[in-house]
């Protein structure tokens, strides 16, 4: 484990981001500085976007924004509206979450897709959970598309009442088998060590919904069976790397967030250990007195307050192959991160205009930004590519 208590910049750049407009050009494109890899381009205005994804046949994506809008752009900058997306809870840190394609859908033509979203959803009393859906993505004309055949195949239990730590990231696996959710501890601690929720936990299903057999606890009544890992805080990245092992990104207290390999079984030691406090300054101990629960693989204090993240493959940035490419919102920035066995080092970090809740890698190896909704003047789509392209 490594623990990074005071961060020294690798590659301090100011970002200075041209003013957006309707789509990308040459001339709202502004060099990072002086040495730096990447080039932004400012490509398209969201309103609080949160998620992201290409379809992999016809390279066109998709974003949500949290107050229940799902919108598209094609490859050619077409800008379209989904139709048939739920109702959502918005508030807090509620509202539409993430969006993913099933994988291995590759025609080149956007007509009929199996999608998955996730949603806070309300409930009786002032409460509310997280909730995962799949459904039909039919796109009849250009600029319209809808979801078709709706059904919800997971729920946060029990759903309590506040409006944090829904987490609600999706994760397909690599060979396509299972789906894994990361379900957060809504701001409650102690269900995270409580086996009779799904809150604070990873689950592991089947595409349908079902509780995957092979689960650690799948002997036992819902929602324990779907249980993956547990002991987690507020998961907003997961992401398989290239050898297919899971991987989280996680949200500490003051202090201690964390990047984790998830293991099946495992406790990720929250609310009883973490390398942070509580914001009101009441110490926690640190991992290292529990061995027996599993240790970070590496984790920030000061904070990054991450974002999504992912696992880079493309030939775009060569060098960055392998490792993990972080979305971070405090202080605002990108963070690259070597992946060493079971361990993890920071190599690199990369300031921005306004903090970065997303990011993907796009069809040609370009990464893609949002940013987050809550600066005056974010919320913009941005792309990064290698300097001099």
């Amino acid at each position: 484990m490594t623990t990074l208590r005071f961060l020294t910049l690798v590659s301090p750049l100011a970002l200075g981001l041209a003013s957006c407009g309707e789509a990308a050009s040459g001339e709202n494109a502004r060099e990072t500085g002086s040495g730096a890899p990447f080039t932004i381009e400012v490509v398209q205005q969201f309103d609080e976007p949160w998620a992201m994804d290409f379809d992999e046949g016809t390279g066109t994506l998709f974003v949500t924004e949290m107050k229940g809008r799902l919108r598209f752009m094609r490859p050619d900058g077409t800008m379209g509206t989904v139709s048939g997306v739920p109702e959502v809870d918005y508030g807090g840190q509620g509202g539409l979450g993430d969006f993913v394609f099933a994988p291995g859908q590759t025609s080149d033509t956007l007509d009929r897709r199996t999608v998955y979203l996730s949603w806070a959803e309300a409930g009786d009393g002032n409460t509310r959970g997280a909730a995962v859906g799949r459904a039909n993505l039919v796109c009849a004309e250009p600029d319209a598309c809808a979801l078709e055949d709706l059904e919800v195949i997971w729920r946060q239990q029990p759903k309590v009442t506040g409006r944090g730590h829904y987490s609600h990231r999706i994760a397909f696996s690599p060979d396509r088998q299972h789906l894994f959710i990361s379900s957060g501890e809504r701001q409650k601690m102690s269900p995270a060590q409580d086996m009779t929720n799904n809150l604070g936990t990873i689950v592991r299903l089947d595409p349908d919904g079902t509780p995957a057999a092979g689960n650690p606890m799948a002997d036992k009544p819902a929602p324990t069976n779907q249980i993956w890992s547990y002991g987690h805080r507020n998961v907003l990245g997961l992401a398989f790397d290239p050898a297919g092992r899971l991987w989280d990104l996680e949200h500490g207290p003051r202090g201690g967030d964390e990047l984790n390999l998830v293991e099946p079984g495992r406790n990720y030691g929250w609310p009883l250990v973490s390398n942070g406090v509580h914001y009101d300054g009441e110490a926690i101990p640190d991992h290292s007195t529990r061995p027996d629960l599993a240790a970070p693989a590496i984790s920030w204090d000061p904070v990054i307050a991450p974002g999504d993240f992912i696992f880079y493959t493309g030939d775009a940035f060569p060098e960055w192959k392998g490792e993990a490419v972080i979305a971070a919102m405090k202080p605002a920035g990108i963070v690259r991160v070597a992946i060493e066995g079971t361990s993890a080092r920071e190599v690199a970090r990369y300031p921005t205009e306004h903090r970065i809740r997303e990011i993907e890698q796009g069809p040609d190896g370009a990464i893609w930004l949002l940013e987050d909704g809550e600066e005056r003047g974010a919320s913009r789509l941005l792309k990064m590519v290698p300097t001099g392209r």
